[in-house]
């Protein structure tokens, strides 16, 4: 994977979605912003981008669910799973699907750059 990869952050919480961008930007990452999970399906972006962020609840298609769609296509991007509705039930869920990161609101920098790291394995750790 290459180090430029693109960040994709799906929420339809527009303050949510902004303030993730504009921190992983922030960290020198290329990032592009979607506020649902088929606008991001329907975008020229898809074939560029090197990780997913996305909210678990969203109007339409959730988080979890287009992670599922995705691997179903063939299409393994790394996704990081954000809620602010915990369960350990979905958790399990999302994690036996294969997501790469499972974070609770509020997120906190240090713990979305670690699974940001990890994600992208060392090809893609670094902007």
């Amino acid at each position: 994977m290459a180090a430029a990869a693109l960040i994709a952050v799906i929420d339809d919480d527009a303050p949510t979605r902004e303030a993730v961008i504009g921190f992983v930007r922030s960290m020198g990452y290329a990032t592009v912003g979607f506020e649902s999970a088929a606008s991001f399906l329907q975008s020229d972006e898809l074939a560029r981008t090197g990780c997913i962020i996305t909210d678990l609840r969203m109007d339409g298609m959730s988080g979890l669910e287009l992670h599922r769609r995705l691997v179903a296509a063939g299409a393994s991007i790394p996704t990081i799973v954000i809620t602010g509705y915990p369960g350990e039930a979905v958790r399990r869920q999302a994690l036996e699907a294969g997501v790469s990161g499972w974070l609770t609101k509020p997120v906190r920098p240090e713990e979305l750059l670690g699974c940001l790291h990890r994600a992208l394995g060392p090809g893609g750790a670094e902007p």
